[in-house]
This record gives C-alpha cells, sequence and structure tokens, in this order.
C-alpha cells in the first residue's frame, strides 16, 4: 500500500516537473519576413528631410573641399573673408510655427457695458477694465477644462 501511494507521489512529481519545461511553439512554423517600418509623416514632412539630408550633404562635403585647397597651396596669408556683415551663409532651417488654438468671442449683454454673455453656457459674466480681444476664463464654465472666452 505504501508503495502505490508513493508511485503515485512520483509520477505527480514528474508530470508537474514536465510541465514546467517551455515548449517552443515555432517549431512547426514558418518564419515570417519583418514589415518595413513605416513612417508616420506628411509629404511636408518628408520634403523638410529631404532638404535636412541635403544640407548635412553639402556641409560635409565643404571640409573635404577646404582641406584640398589648403594643402595644394602654401601661402604665409591667412584667406581672404568674403562674407556679406549681417548675412549668413549657411541657410537657416524653416520655422515651425504652432498652432494656436481658437477661442469663442463673447456676446455683449445689450444695455449693460462691461458684462457678456458666455458662450459656453450664456451666463453673464462681468469684464469691466478687461481690454477687447483679452483671453479670460470663465468663472461660470462647468464643464472639462477652464472654458476661455476672448472678450469683445
Amino acid at each position: 500500500m505504501n508503495f502505490r501511494v508513493s508511485y503515485l507521489f512520483i509520477s505527480l512529481g514528474c508530470v508537474f516537473l514536465a510541465s514546467c519545461y517551455p515548449y517552443d511553439e515555432s517549431q512547426g512554423k514558418k518564419p515570417t519576413k519583418k514589415k518595413a517600418q513605416q513612417s508616420v509623416t506628411t509629404p511636408e514632412q518628408q520634403k523638410v528631410q529631404e532638404q535636412r539630408d541635403a544640407l548635412k550633404q553639402k556641409e560635409a562635403e565643404k571640409p573635404l573641399e577646404a582641406s584640398a585647397t589648403t594643402t595644394s597651396t602654401t601661402t604665409s596669408t591667412p584667406p581672404i573673408n568674403t562674407a556679406v556683415p549681417g548675412i549668413s551663409s549657411q541657410p537657416t532651417p524653416p520655422t515651425v510655427v504652432e498652432k494656436r488654438p481658437e477661442y469663442k468671442f463673447a456676446q455683449k449683454v445689450p444695455g449693460k457695458d462691461g458684462f457678456v454673455l458666455s458662450p459656453y453656457n450664456g451666463k453673464v459674466v462681468d469684464v469691466r477694465d478687461i481690454p477687447s480681444g483679452t483671453l479670460v476664463q470663465d468663472p461660470t464654465y462647468t464643464g472639462d477644462g477652464k472654458g476661455y472666452f476672448r472678450v469683445p
């Protein structure tokens, strides 16, 4: 009886140990080719990147040309600076203009100077002594965010 119980525990131990061995699932599968990395860029961004690459290539070629001319000539005079003062010889990269969010304009309350109706909930807001076009936070706005609007 004790041998049967011990064989049972030994066989269960073997099953548990066998279940811990890592199984390679990719044995029967064919290797798949990896997809080429796709970039999510607009055509404008691609053009800008191509321009940057061309500039880097030109800059890389300039030192080679300069070193070739300096090795062939052996003069004791320093090179003449032909650059125009105030004008950069290198082209400047295009500036990126961030788009600012457009805010709603409030409506004036008829007959009450310095008071406007909020564009979010239609409540009256006091904007006395605030210049026209100024961005103001709506104190009565209860939604997500701050609820900014411009004074008319």
